[in-house]
């Protein structure tokens, strides 16, 4: 029995979860050309959508990636999140401009990207090949 046969027969997963799981483990990560070629014959906006990205990790993506269990993952990005942060901080104090409101916008729909575009291959990863690594970026096209 395979893997991904052991995640649907343990009715553990949503049926999103569940074509979500069996996407990634016919096609790859999302790195993999045959991802890329898939993702593209899908049937409209929302089944792309669905695969590819995670509205509830968009919107609160800090939060959700602890309930999932990817706290490893979320703590790093987190870090990135920070370090950022710190960095265009100092280089404004520096030149003794205040922090741009729409850079600091542009910045947080960044990092609400990320979260959403990494989630969904990172529970896979998890929960299906029982990998929990640091790296949230692990098979993202980049």
């Amino acid at each position: 029995m395979s893997t991904t046969e052991n995640v649907q027969s343990s009715g553990k997963y949503s049926a999103k979860w569940q074509e979500r799981f069996d996407f990634f483990e016919t096609y790859g990560a999302p790195n993999d050309p045959r991802y890329k070629e898939a993702l593209k014959t899908l049937p409209g906006f929302k089944k792309k959508l669905l695969i590819n990205a995670n509205v509830i990790a968009f919107f609160f993506g800090p939060i959700y990636l602890f309930v999932l269990g990817l706290w490893k993952k979320n703590l790093a990005l987190i870090g990135i999140i920070v370090a950022i942060n710190i960095v265009l901080s100092v280089i404004f104090a520096v030149i003794g401009m205040e922090f741009p409101r729409p850079l600091n916008t542009g910045l947080s729909i960044a990092m609400s990207m990320m979260y959403a575009l990494s989630t969904n291959y990172a529970y896979y990863l998890k929960e299906v090949k029982g990998e929990q690594g640091w790296n949230p970026f692990k098979g993202m096209r980049l």
